[in-house]
This record gives structure tokens, sequence and C-alpha cells, in this order.
């Protein structure tokens, strides 16, 4: 952004949540956009958006969950819970007095808003829901019934191989093998440069496996589904209909589940529609924000 003020808030529990504006502190506004990322990711997933919206002259947050990066709360991972991380944000709303938020969520991020949506909806004007899913994420990622089995294996590796896990996964990602896994499989190879996906790598490696294993833990058992329908928030559904980690019929669920919705399925849009196509979706973005 091209004006930046950072802080760090100290939570009601004593942890620190980091979080960056181009506003100045201490300014009451509205229909400021919160970018809310997914699981072990960061703020590089919205580049193009921060970028552009900024450029338009949009207020806008980004922070760090905790656990996450700057924020603190890495030595009680089961304290990461998306109750929580919407509590979290709420205070750091409230904090910076903000009315009529415009919440963004892509992934894990879509759970962050609807959970805060489930205790703290009055404070939502609207949300852009990109490639997330209100169902439980067990044989459902890459489209596969595998990624349930999936996870006992790797904690089975992971707790007998302690050491060695850790270093595949803070360095693994270097490889260029697994580089073009990723690259491939949850990404528009074509549109997203190699350099992005390095980034998006070097960031995971950041954050450790325990806390991807608990936010997948709470993918699995988020008990939003009752409640959706009874969200009011004016909300733009997002989706890319080649999206390999969480299958594109989730968004049109979603739609139908939210009385207030509107869809917009990316042709040719991955898991990470924002980064393939960054001009239609930011179009598409500032016309239901206006």
């Amino acid at each position: 952004m091209n004006t930046q003020f950072h802080n760090f808030l100290k939570l009601s529990d004593g942890e620190q949540v980091f979080y960056t504006t181009n506003f100045k502190p201490g300014e009451v506004l509205k229909d400021v956009l919160i970018f809310n990322y997914g699981l072990v990711c960061s703020n590089h997933h919205w580049k193009y958006q921060i970028e552009y919206f900024d450029q338009k002259g949009y207020a806008i947050l980004i922070h760090d969950y905790r656990a996450h990066y700057q924020s603190s709360g890495s030595h009680e991972i089961e304290k990461v819970t998306f109750k929580q991380l919407a509590y979290d944000l709420k205070e750091l709303i409230d904090h910076l007095k903000l009315e009529d938020c415009v919440f963004l969520g892509h992934s894990m991020g879509v759970n962050v808003c609807l959970e805060y949506c489930k205790y703290f909806e009055k404070d939502i004007k609207k949300q852009i829901l990109i490639s997330g899913t209100m169902l439980p994420v067990h044989n459902i990622m890459m489209d596969t019934h595998l990624t349930g089995p999936l996870k006992p294996i790797l904690n089975k590796i992971r707790n007998r191989f302690p050491s060695e896990f850790s270093i595949f996964w803070k360095y693994g990602g270097w490889t260029k093998l697994i580089q073009r896994a990723i690259h491939k499989g949850g990404f528009h190879p074509e549109m997203v440069s190699e350099e992005f996906i390095e980034t998006y790598l070097m960031k995971i490696s950041q954050l450790g496996h325990d806390l991807f294993f608990q936010l997948i833990d709470q993918m699995q058992e988020h008990d939003i589904l009752a409640f959706v329908e009874q969200i009011k928030t004016q909300t733009l559904v997002v989706g890319g209909n080649q999206d390999k980690v969480i299958p594109n019929f989730l968004q049109k669920m979603l739609h139908e589940k939210l009385e207030n919705s509107e869809l917009y399925v990316m042709h040719e849009g991955s898991h990470v529609p924002q980064a393939d196509f960054p001009k239609f979706i930011n179009e598409r973005i500032e016309l239901f924000l206006k």
C-alpha cells in the first residue's frame, strides 16, 4: 500500500495481533475492506486486490491471525479456533472504531468470515467469499475421498519422525517438484508466476506444521452449516470453475444457502482466482461494492 501504518493490538487474553492499515490510527471509518487469508497462507494471496483497492482510495485493514507471522500465540496452538479468530478480529475492529466493514475471505478465510457473522453480523455491511466451503473438508479437498484417510497417516509420520517432518515442512517447498505440484494443483499455471508460488511457499515454511493440522481440524469440525441460512449480509460468492482444491459446486451451494447473495464463477479460475485473473476479479468486486 502507498501509505502504511503498522501496529500491534494487545488482546484481552494477553496475546498480540499484528495489523496494517492505509489510514491513520484514530480515524473513525466506514466501509473498510478487511482481508482474511486462507489455511497457512498470508496476505500475499490478496496482493493484487490490496494494490488495486488501495490505489482506488479504499480504506484497508490487513492483519495476521494469532499464531501467524508477527502475531503471538504460537505457544498455544489449541487456542487457534475459528471462534477465537472471530473474537480477536472483533477486538481489533472495536479498537479501531470501524463501522459497516466489508469482509473479504479466501478459502479458510471464508470460515473466518462466516464465523464472525455468527456472532457479530451487525459489524459487516458486505462480504466477498472466495473458494471456501461450509462443509467439513475431509473427503472434499482436492475433489477426492482420500483426504480423510490421509490426515491420520501424516499424523503418524510426523509423530514418529518429528525432526525429519519439521525439516521437510520448512525446506520441502523449495524443491522444484513441490513447487510445480502446488503451481499446477492450486493455481492457473499460465496466469500465476513462479515467483508468486515461491513467495507463497516461503511464507508457509514460516508457519509450523502443528498450526496446519490444528486449522485442518477446525475446518473439519466447523459447525457453520446450520447457521448459514440465518446470515442476511449482502454477499458475493466467488469461485473458479477449475478449482482443484475446493470443488466448485460448494460455491453454488453456499450461494443457495445465503439468501442475500450473488454468485460469480471465474472461467478457467483455480482455487485462487484473485491471483489468476486479478483484473476481472477486482472489477467484479468493485461492481459489487458500488
